[in-house]
């Protein structure tokens, strides 16, 4: 049996009673060495004031799984998982900012969405979100370099703005739409919007791949995302799609299913103003 988090609801009818709620250090390889009654006391922050978890949650279960189950209205709880090196956490809904950041190893399973500035900085482990996520998914925090540098990221769900921004290493899959520039100053790995891009996708990238499962351009929808700065290139089969195919399939994700996974595929050089190493895929005419 994991460690439960339960929202309490005996000091507000509409569950916490502040507006943000850090909770950094609840981590399933710290709790699986401590008590219940440890645990209960862990200090966190509501609102920035000092506090514990025992105000806002009840804890039950076994901590010594490694697994946390957190179940209530977690939009409002913030850093959840952030520096986490191995076990598990679930969400049974949505959370708040930061979660999964500077990650490197574990699970973190969301059956809800995510808010801003998930996964950054993230160096290992698997996070899986059901729903959305914000802004800044899979980005570097605000005076980094790099953002991502290794493990993967798949959303179910649509994305915000900058996404993958300055990621290093990795995968990041998005089954719904992305906002503005994905991928903006791509280093490398791998990201791919199975829905429809936003605008500037790419921008600024120097290596890595970007492939946009929901474009066709052969009717010239693609030219539409892809910034004037790259060059077309060749229509062809790269062979690590069937490999990302097949990996995606395993994890369950939906997009997955498309069709368009056959190709070929018309591939965009890129971006011209950074070397021009990086490529985006988009499915070409048969």
């Amino acid at each position: 049996m994991p460690l439960l988090l339960t929202v309490r609801t005996d000091s507000s009818d509409k569950g916490l009673p502040c507006r943000s709620l850090s909770v950094q250090g609840l981590l399933p390889e710290f709790v699986a060495t401590q008590s219940l009654a440890a645990i209960e006391q862990l200090p966190i922050l509501c609102d920035n004031q000092p506090a514990q978890l025992n105000d806002f949650f009840h804890v039950d279960g076994n901590p010594e799984d490694e697994q946390i189950e957190c179940c209530g209205d977690f939009s409002r709880v913030h850093f959840l998982g952030a520096g986490m090196q191995s076990g598990t956490i679930i969400v049974q809904g949505n959370l708040g900012r930061h979660s999964g950041e500077q990650m490197t190893g574990g699970k973190l399973l969301i059956k809800g969405s995510a808010a801003d500035w998930l996964a950054c900085g993230m160096r290992g482990g698997e996070i899986r979100v059901l729903g959305d996520a914000g802004d800044n998914a899979v980005g570097s925090l605000p005076g980094d370099r790099q953002g991502m540098i290794g493990g993967q990221v798949i959303i179910d769900g649509s994305v915000g703005s900058l996404a993958g921004s300055r990621m290093r290493r990795g995968l990041l899959a998005i089954g719904g739409n992305a906002g503005e520039a994905t991928g903006f100053e791509l280093l490398a790995g791998t990201i791919l919007i199975a829905g429809q891009p936003g605008p500037h996708t790419g921008l600024g990238m120097r290596r890595g791949s970007i492939v946009l499962l929901g474009t066709k351009s052969f009717c010239h929808e693609a030219s539409a995302y892809i910034p004037p700065t790259f060059l077309k290139g060749g229509i062809w089969r790269p062979a690590f799609m069937a490999l990302l195919e097949k990996h995606l399939v395993n994890t369950g994700f939906p997009a997955a299913q498309k069709t368009a996974w056959t190709g070929p595929w018309q591939q965009w050089h890129g971006d011209s103003l950074a070397g021009c190493r990086g490529e985006i895929l988009t499915p070409a005419s048969a």
